[in-house]
């Protein structure tokens, strides 16, 4: 056994100062207040000045410390090795508008990590494809020239249907899809992804209020990146974000880098879903985890770190935001406690992706933990009950 000892262990409704979790396995199989000592056969990480949260789980990042889930063969396993040194213990890995044959590579790629995960790596959960059927007006850093509509036109051409046939082909590592509501078709394949198991996210939208509820009418549950690239609320025209925001429904995801979403408008976002409707994400790029003025890639086009991701051309192009930086925005710049952050980050995602046993810190949860010192930095991640990664 493992135990953690003399941490604040955060809890799903309070903390234990300090607490001790004891590991068996890959299974959480007691949380207790206070220290315990232990036997000569147990493993003791004295923990006193750290706090013990359940692995970080980014549903939307699209790579980390240079590599981008566009690179190749075996680009997915490479940033899961990079993401446990930052607290997660699970993501998905995302995609921008691409071709079908580079769509299909990638959700190879995708299947290919999740069937052999490396020791020392963060799980690779089903993909999240930022994909082709969004809005040109909202596309921000996306291709133009790879959007799609997903209906047929006059002549019954249907220039999305190669897409819709590789995510059909490879409907297992398909997680979430974010299209625009507002285009024409998008309806009948809102019912039609959701009916193959595929959780349907709005984003990179020009959608009304109206549009947006007709949408979670058909069986979207997602908001993509909350507040960027889709219409603003204002007080007689809600749009999307005015939708999202209403509708317990939709999980919304907010970008908690301070850039893309001030603090502020997080704090009201949470205000009105809950940190149980809202999941932090960092829209990570593969700029991530890079010194800024460093160079990577986004899609195969070139990015450069700053405050953010930027294209050549100053386009913001995601984010440089890994999950550590994201629980601390939210407890020092958006006042959000201890558990309201830890739920943002592990618990709401776990939940929205249906990942029972996951996201939390109790007796009887998968030992997927993350352990972070008095200044948020990681000091130990541990996947199934396996130390994926610790500083030294």
């Amino acid at each position: 056994m493992i135990l953690l000892s003399g941490a604040t262990v955060v809890l799903p409704d309070r903390l234990l100062d300090p607490g001790t979790v004891v590991i068996d396995g890959d299974r959480i199989v007691d949380v207790v207040e206070g220290t315990r000592s232990s036997s000569g056969t147990d493993e003791h990480i004295d923990l006193h000045h750290h706090c013990v949260v359940p692995g970080f789980i980014d549903v939307h990042v699209h790579g980390a410390e240079g590599t981008d889930t566009l690179d190749g063969v075996d680009a997915v396993r490479r940033i899961a090795r990079r993401l446990p040194r930052y607290g997660v213990t699970a993501f998905c890995p995302t995609s921008v508008a691409c071709s079908p044959e580079t769509l299909r590579d990638m959700l190879e790629d995708v299947r290919l990590a999740r069937l052999n995960r490396p020791p020392d790596a963060a799980r690779v959960l089903p993909a999240h494809l930022e994909s082709n059927f969004i809005n040109p007006e909202f596309k921000g850093a996306q291709p133009l020239e790879c959007l799609r509509l997903p209906s047929s036109d006059r002549n019954g051409e249907f220039s999305g249907r190669a897409i819709v046939e590789t995510i059909a082909a490879a409907r297992a590592e398909v997680g979430i899809v974010t299209l625009a509501p507002e285009l024409a078709g998008a309806m009948d394949l809102i019912r039609q992804l959701v009916s193959h198991g595929h959780r349907v996210s709005l984003g990179h939208s020009g959608a009304t209020y109206e549009e947006a509820i007709a949408a979670i009418d058909a069986g979207a549950r997602h908001a993509t990146h909350l507040f960027n690239r889709m219409t603003p609320i204002s007080h007689r025209a809600p749009g999307l974000t005015g939708a999202a925001l209403e509708r317990s429904e939709i999980t919304a995801e907010v970008i908690c880098d301070g850039v893309h979403v001030h603090p502020s408008v997080v704090r009201l976002a949470v205000a009105a879903k809950s940190p149980n409707g809202v999941m932090a994400i960092t829209d990570g790029t593969a700029g991530a985890g890079l010194p800024r003025g460093s160079r990577a890639a986004l899609g195969g086009r070139i990015i450069t770190v700053g405050d953010a991701a930027y294209l050549e051309d100053g386009t913001i192009a995601g984010s440089v935001l890994t999950m550590d930086r994201a629980f601390e925005t939210l407890v020092r710049r958006a006042g959000m406690t201890l558990v309201e952050a830890a739920i943002m980050c592990s618990t709401t995602p776990a939940r929205a992706l249906k990942l029972d046993g996951f996201g939390m810190v109790r007796t009887g949860a998968t030992a997927d933990l993350t352990v972070l010192d008095a200044d948020f930095r990681v000091r130990y991640t541990f996947v199934g009950g396996q130390q994926v990664w610790v500083r030294t």
